[in-house]
């Protein structure tokens, strides 16, 4: 995962050279699960990173690099794009938008290697985002709504794959719960990055934080749910682990104290979180795995978050964070 659409050599090299850049060598890269990613190499040896947008229009492509250079400008850690020979900043390949970025060498740590200051660092970037909801352009609600996920689940339904059944009918019946909470809470609201999982922010060797990556889902939502899709994606190996969820929130409350209304929305808006992540995890990932194979990622892991996150395991590490 992912490489959903095939962008051989010759193409690459045409869509190279409205870029700028002489294309020698392109490489698919296996990361992700929306997109179609590439690496690309020059004729001077420089390395790219390129995007085929699968499911997001032009219109969707470009609001999003709008963003990110208003990210940059506002001192969030992003890569921008590049920009056209022409002055646009987006190709086309079969009516799919197409964008290049610079290489930036950077280590992704996988979870043995996350620790209590790397999700400080983490947690203040994150607060540094949604600080940037004033100056930046007014982003959509994105591509995730719970209507958004009911129209999922009903495919899968659809589609017949039964081995789903009861695990989407659960799925369902958590969704109109809690989106009968939510209706009752005030969660403050802007800018999120939406999937800040380990595998978009790049680190130094020395353990200082490069720069967040993939934009692709930003949308206005509740920061408090941000928060909860972070801590779900770095805080847990084959449970919680709770000094890493302080850590996170420690370096978050620093930045951007979470005032009332935040901490009564966390629970509601990580049990929402980790419903979202599950149905996704099903149409991206298991109805997509070869047969006889496992999926890439399993959604149970996000069930077995929602089942901690009711249980009531982050409640008092949440308390004692935010003192």
């Amino acid at each position: 995962m992912a490489l959903l659409t095939a962008l051989p050599l010759s193409d690459a090299q045409r869509l190279g050279r409205e870029f700028g850049l002489e294309v020698t060598q392109i490489e698919a890269l296996s990361v992700g699960s929306v997109n179609s990613n590439f690496a690309l190499t020059t004729a001077g040896g420089v390395r790219y990173f390129a995007r085929l947008y699968e499911e997001q229009d032009r219109e969707g492509a470009l609001a999003e690099v709008s963003l990110v250079r208003a990210l940059a400008g506002a001192g969030v850690p992003v890569v921008e794009c590049l920009p056209r020979a022409d002055g646009a900043v987006v190709g086309d390949f079969h009516g799919k938008s197409f964008a290049v970025f610079p290489w930036l060498d950077g280590v992704i740590l996988c979870q043995g290697r996350v620790t209590e200051d790397a999700c400080r660092k983490l947690g203040a970037a994150l607060a540094r985002v949604h600080l940037t909801t004033p100056l930046v352009p007014r982003p959509t609600e994105g591509r995730f709504r719970i209507a958004d996920l009911r129209e999922r689940l009903q495919r899968v339904e659809e589609g017949g794959h039964r081995a789903y059944f009861e695990d989407v009918a659960r799925i369902r019946e958590r969704l109109s719960f809690y989106e009968e909470e939510r209706a009752k809470l005030s969660a403050p609201r802007g800018v999120i990055h939406q999937d800040l999982f380990r595998d978009n922010v790049l680190w130094t060797e020395q353990g200082e934080l490069l720069a967040l990556l993939d934009f692709e889902s930003v949308c206005e939502g509740a920061f408090a749910y941000d928060v909860m899709v972070t801590i779900c994606a770095w805080c847990y190996g084959a449970r919680f682990e709770l000094h890493l969820v302080e850590a996170l929130l420690r370096g978050y409350h620093a930045v951007r104290p979470l005032v009332g209304a935040d901490v009564a929305a966390l629970k509601v808006e990580g049990a929402v979180g980790c419903l979202r992540f599950a149905t996704t995890r099903i149409t991206d990932f298991s109805l997509r795995a070869a047969p006889g194979q496992p999926p890439v990622r399993d959604y149970r892991r996000f069930l077995a978050r929602l089942s901690a996150i009711e249980a009531g395991e982050l409640d008092s590490t949440i308390a004692r964070a935010l003192v």
